[in-house]
């Protein structure tokens, strides 16, 4: 197999939104698409044009801060859907329109209620259509694994006739068993007969844990797109990871032979920021990023790591961008010591946002004898985001204990006015948590909440998320404290925030 160019095709966006809770705003998605860019992701699929109007905004407002990645917007093979697509992208560099219908048995009869002969006409139909309106448009195979193949063959000539420069082959239920898959690819590379005028691509759920495995199969068998999230993030079980097919390619590059553009030092930067603005967390042994990939606890594996990294360590952290131990900072450290580490860090932050994150760093460093990098990295994500500052914690108190009815006085202050309300709970989050929705003047429903200690030790900074339903849509809050109650307070009030500046 020649070492050919792989297209990383990023739909954590657009797929990825799709976990249960997660919802990104525009200026969320225009973050985390311009991190993508920074890590050098070929295509950024950023949404659903025809979905809503949300999704249109954030794939326009994306066009026009994304210069060298591609942008794609993702159409259902209507043509209405197409044409909302084309003028959500009008501004983008490399504006690519993703037109998808269902092909299984399955799907066709029971969700599109369709016969093979009217999918392919809706198909082909669409494709011309959205070529007609831009030069770069892919085509996806709905259900693709569970498709026949003579109609899969069929409408791949079809499609690819009508314009389409990729053809992607999603195993959208995470179906297919490796061998199963990679042999789909290598019977379309082999059937097809205008199958070398497209770029054909693998699309893998996690449903059965297979999809790294079977994305990295298909390119073996001769793929040239990747369609990835990162960290896994996606319906149900999630999609392939982009941070470990990448680094599969890259580490066992004489066995897999392809190239590819990411700039793996961008992959813990990336991973970082689409856990907070997701407020789903990484798993400590999960893959490639977890928290527990680089530490060894076993005594046989800590001497052979001493010895020789390599006899335990496939990957070096820093080719992934992990922090390693830097400057030590404290309560004495200055602004030039502080602005260093956070660009080793990979923040590239502002004037304002350095000076207020700063402000943060010394208040917490009066707390704290030595500020780790996950604390300047909690305090970079949670600290400068752009978050409608509505309501403001002034100040708590709690009277609480194990046989004492737990109460909470806040003080919030919103547009310089001061509002105090009292409130009882079982236990003092929930006694704090019922006296902002007092402040508030309503009481969202509590869906999620989670605390993590970011580093080790009884001053380790607590890391809050807590996820409210309101009306029928999810808002996320995140808090960072020394303090675990006052970080759940502000987690709560920043989801509050987002409820009010939506309504």
């Amino acid at each position: 197999m020649s070492r050919d160019k792989l297209v990383i095709f990023d739909t954590t966006l657009r797929d990825g939104e799709q976990t249960p809770g997660v919802n990104l705003r525009p200026s969320e998605k225009i973050e985390l698409a311009i991190q993508l860019e920074r890590l050098r992701v070929d295509v950024i699929e950023v949404g659903f044009a025809a979905a809503s109007r949300g999704d249109f905004e954030a794939i326009a407002a994306v066009s026009g801060a994304v210069r060298e990645s591609g942008v794609a917007s993702l159409t259902r093979a209507l043509k209405r859907d197409v044409e909302l697509s084309a003028q959500a992208l009008k501004s983008a560099a490399r504006p690519r329109i993703h037109v998808f219908i269902a092909t299984s048995p399955l799907h066709m009869r029971y969700k599109l209620r369709m016969t093979p002969d009217e999918v392919y006409e809706r198909a082909v139909e669409s494709v011309a259509y959205a070529r007609s309106m831009c030069g770069d448009v892919e085509f996806s195979f709905e259900d693709g694994s569970r498709t026949e193949l003579d109609f899969l063959y069929r409408l791949c000539e079809g499609v690819i006739n009508a314009g389409a420069r990729t053809v992607n082959f999603p195993d959208t239920v995470g179906y297919s068993a490796v061998e199963e898959y990679a042999k789909l690819i290598a019977d379309v590379l082999g059937n097809v007969i205008n199958i070398d005028k497209a770029i054909v691509s693998a699309h893998c759920h996690n449903d059965l844990g297979l999809g790294v495995a079977n994305t990295l199969a298909a390119i073996r068998a001769g793929a040239r797109q990747a369609e990835l999230t990162i960290n896994g993030l996606g319906e149900r079980a999630g999609n392939a990871a982009l941070e470990e097919v990448v680094m599969g390619l890259s580490t066992r590059a004489e066995y897999y032979r392809v190239a590819h553009s990411i700039d793996t030092r961008q992959l813990y930067r990336t991973s970082r920021l689409t856990e907070s603005l997701t407020g789903v967390p990484l798993p400590a042994n999960k893959a490639v990023l977890g928290r527990n990939a680089f530490v060894h606890e076993s005594g046989i594996h800590q001497h052979g790591v001493l010895v020789n990294r390599e006899t335990y360590e496939i990957m070096k952290p820093e080719t992934l961008g992990v922090p390693q131990r830097g400057l030590s900072l404290g309560k004495l450290s200055g602004r030039h010591a502080f602005e260093e580490r956070l660009r080793q860090l990979g923040y590239a932050l502002g004037e304002a946002d350095v000076s207020e994150a700063f402000r943060k760093f010394k208040e917490l460093a009066d707390r704290k004898k030595q500020v780790t990098d996950r604390d300047l990295e909690a305090l970079a994500s949670h600290g400068l985001r752009e978050i409608p500052q509505i309501y403001r914690l002034d100040s708590y108190q709690l009277f609480a204990g194990n046989k004492l009815t737990a109460t909470a006085t806040l003080t919030l202050s919103r547009e310089d006015a001061a509002h105090t309300e009292a409130a009882v709970g079982d236990g003092p989050v929930d006694a704090c948590f019922n006296a902002v929705n007092r402040v508030a003047g309503f009481a969202p429903e509590l869906e999620s909440y989670g605390i993590e200690a970011v580093t080790e030790g009884t001053d380790a900074l607590g890391e809050v998320t807590v996820r409210l339903s309101h009306e029928g849509n999810n808002y996320l809050g995140k808090g960072v404290s020394t303090d675990v109650v006052e970080a759940s307070i502000l987690a709560y009030i920043e989801a509050i925030n987002r409820i009010i500046s939506e309504i």
